[in-house]
């Protein structure tokens, strides 16, 4: 049977008469730019996470690039990112006005570590943003403890981990999101929580910087007309918050699927030398936006997959210190060898909390039937 590597439609059908509802108690208020519903959601996700502030955004590049600009960037200004995550880490630390400064990852978290940031400090570094990529947290307590040795500011990138958690020093359990001074999050309608289009989130530790970034977010200004910074236009639409208020209501047992579907794979796929399944880090709480193998013959086996009706995708092709954009800062092949290499491994499967373990044993077949064939 066909296996796409995310089907939207059965979330949908699944939770249909709720967001319904709450579309057209959103149409017929009539209020569709913050208000009520961002309100509402900003307070729930609040709590969810375990922070004090929470400042919902037009998308999750501007989770991230409004806290950035919420530093008041010098010139020369670093900011050091992953070299394996998504582009739009980079690009908001640039178009923030900071240098991005890449570093290398751990080979099976995919993640930063305070070892790969330090390898790359410099005395222009202002600040770091560990990416918890793929659903799973960075080392935080290591993380921020280097910063703070440092006098770094620290910025999670949660895009991907919405949910997800690890234990602390002192044995407690800290949320993605509520481990730094300030996170972003993205509700890009992939993600774990996604809206019904654009949509972000910034949560922050500090009153005075969440307060900098609501103003940023309404052109610098809390009051109507009158601009104390110069800001953007990034404000949440009522729409997407009012699907995000009904869809957090089933976050968890969607991250419950996701994590039951992934310890499936890893037990169909022990027997596969060619396959690496992706390594939990002692004490995190894995969430799953991807489930991303490291194989041998990567793109000969996503044909063979492609063929079999069988979706995949490829997180990420390109390092960022190898991206044409970037040319200027003199990345070259070499450099950063871990993420260089996961870009020719890395193969994320499906699975979506609505993919069922009959379509997941098509996928895992698949992945026998090459290897084996």
């Amino acid at each position: 049977m066909p296996v796409p590597l995310l089907d939207l439609t059965a979330q949908y059908q699944s939770i249909k008469d709720d967001l319904d509802a709450a579309l057209a108690g959103v149409v017929a208020s009539q209020r569709f730019i913050l208000g009520p519903e961002v309100e509402g959601l900003e307070a729930e996700m609040a709590r969810y996470l375990g922070v004090p502030h929470a400042v919902g955004v037009a998308s999750g590049t501007d989770a991230l690039l409004l806290p950035l600009m919420a530093l008041d960037p010098r010139p020369g200004d670093e900011v050091i990112i992953p070299a394996f995550t998504f582009f739009a880490t980079a690009g908001a630390v640039w178009n923030a006005g900071f240098r991005p400064v890449f570093c290398d990852v751990d080979p099976f978290t995919f993640n930063v570590t305070a070892e790969t940031l330090e390898a790359v400090r410099t005395g222009r570094t202002r600040a770091v943003i560990p990416v918890h990529l793929f659903g799973q947290m960075a080392p935080m307590s290591g993380i921020t403890e280097w910063a703070d040795a440092h006098g770094l500011v620290v910025i999670e990138d949660a895009a991907q981990a919405v949910g997800a958690r690890q234990r602390g020093p002192d044995g407690l359990p800290v949320m993605a999101g509520a481990a730094a001074p300030m996170a972003a999050f993205s509700f890009f309608p992939t993600k774990n929580l996604g809206a019904f289009g654009d949509a972000g989130m910034v949560t922050s530790l500090d009153e005075t910087l969440a307060e900098r970034v609501a103003k940023l977010r309404v052109h610098g200004g809390r009051q109507m007309y009158h601009h104390e910074m110069v800001g953007t236009n990034s404000r949440l639409d009522a729409l997407q918050a009012a699907v995000l208020r009904v869809k957090l209501k089933h976050l968890d047992r969607w991250t419950d699927a996701r994590r039951e579907h992934a310890c499936a794979y890893e037990g169909r796929f022990a027997d596969l030398p060619e396959v690496i399944t992706p390594r939990v880090a002692e004490n995190n709480f894995h969430v799953y936006n991807q489930y991303t193998l490291r194989v041998r013959r990567r793109d000969d086996l996503r044909e063979f997959l492609g063929g079999k009706g069988i979706g995949s995708g490829v997180y990420y092709p390109v390092p960022l210190h190898l991206q044409e954009c970037f040319a200027e800062l003199g990345g070259r092949k070499g450099q950063l060898p871990v993420a260089e290499q996961l870009c020719t491994e890395v193969l994320s499967l499906p699975v979506f909390p609505e993919l069922g373990m009959d379509r997941l044993a098509e996928v895992a077949d698949g992945i026998h039937a090459f290897y084996e064939g």
